[in-house]
């Protein structure tokens, strides 16, 4: 099993000394605890005054305490022992804490509570790369309040990444690994926005082999390596070039529909995609039903903005959008759906409503919900 460079690249072997942190306040305890005993028994004081006196002694401090001026000689040897024995412990105490970080052992401590923190995430992003791009997507992201992990080899980017306040595993985020320790498992999506489209071709193959459901967005800058993405499992690839220049076609020819996109982006509403189930038994009494006869408006608040149905390739072949399948004679999309829209199986809904309003769309779907993914724009 290959290692792993975030783990293992600055790692030293630790040195017989520090292999048993444990022993120096063992050993501080002890002495501790046995001068506090010598006190109780040469002295005759309770426990908090025999503890007090070897707190004092240890800090050397304790020399204008009026205890010193009535020490019996039984009180003075431990005191004496008390020193001795305080002067070896300390300086052995400050040498292995001063061994544990030289050895990297705090470092260590650091990436293992990072990792039982790394088991603990659902439901979150993981973005691959953090330049330019991943940037951006890791301030939209943020602001959504979306639970985030970003994975990035270069020093200099994840120290920007932190700067930030983001979570940054540094690792190849090429390696079965690297994705497995991110959590794919148990990610809503993975964002491949490394600089080159080989690594996010890399990404990607990696992902879906691992992860067959897992939702899959590439980054490309030109239309082989689209196509190329698209073949290797992506379910969306995007050229920050084509969409750039869409967006800002869109701008110029329908201002107030992309404006209110991005006030939709910073508001309490999301628009998500429903899944349907493409066995028919799943979806029970729902198949055939239409929105009017279902009533999933007036029921969860929720708004069906259109229903992109199932569709298959002119050759026979089946091909997929998010996992549903299509029949070449029907539309891609049907937009702003009448009352008389009638559900079938492999549709994905396209809904508009608050968090609240979606999960209970949801709930109302039942068994007939295959998977739900949350569009951006």
């Amino acid at each position: 099993m290959p290692k792993r460079p975030w783990l293992y690249a600055t790692q030293r072997p630790p040195s017989s000394r520090n292999r048993k942190p444990w022993r120096a306040p063992l050993a501080l305890a002890l002495l501790v605890n046995a001068s506090a005993i010598g006190y109780r028994l040469s002295e005759g004081w309770d426990w908090g005054d025999s503890y007090w006196m070897v707190l004092i002694t240890l800090s050397t401090l304790g020399f204008s305490d009026g205890h010193t001026q009535i020490l019996s000689a039984n009180g003075r040897l431990v005191t004496t022992l008390l020193i001795l024995g305080g002067l070896v412990v300390v300086q052995i105490s400050i040498q292995g804490v001063l061994g544990l970080s030289e050895s990297g052992y705090f470092r260590r401590l650091r990436e293992r509570r990072f990792r039982r923190w790394l088991h603990s995430m659902h439901n979150h992003v993981i973005l691959c790369g953090y330049g330019r791009i991943g940037h951006e997507i890791a301030e939209q992201l943020t602001r959504e309040n979306v639970p985030m992990l970003v994975v990035e080899m270069d020093a200099e980017r994840r120290e920007a990444a932190e700067e930030r306040g983001l979570p940054v595993l540094m690792a190849d985020a090429t390696l079965d690994e690297t994705l497995l320790e991110a959590g794919i498992h148990r990610c809503r999506a993975l964002v491949a926005a490394l600089p080159n489209n080989a690594s996010n071709l890399y990404v990607v193959l990696s992902a879906r082999g691992i992860a067959p459901n897992c939702r899959l967005i590439a980054r490309s800058d030109s239309e082989e390596a689209e196509r190329k993405l698209r073949l290797a499992g992506a379910d969306q690839v995007v050229s920050p070039f084509v969409s750039g220049g869409r967006t800002m076609a869109a701008k110029a020819l329908r201002p107030l529909a992309v404006s209110f996109m991005d006030l939709l982006a910073g508001s309490g509403c999301e628009v998500e995609e429903f899944l349907l189930s493409s066995d028919a038994a799943d979806l029970g009494p729902l198949n055939g039903s239409s929105l009017a006869d279902l009533q999933l408006g007036a029921r969860t608040g929720a708004l069906v903005l259109a229903i992109v149905p199932p569709r298959r390739s002119e050759d026979g072949d089946t091909r997929q959008y998010r996992g549903a399948t299509y029949s070449p004679e029907e539309p891609e999309l049907i937009a702003n759906p009448s009352s008389d829209t009638r559900l079938s199986p492999g549709q994905t809904l396209v809904v508009l409503g608050s968090q609240p309003q979606l999960e209970a769309f949801g709930r109302l779907l039942g068994p007939a919900l295959k998977s739900v993914d949350v569009m951006t724009n």
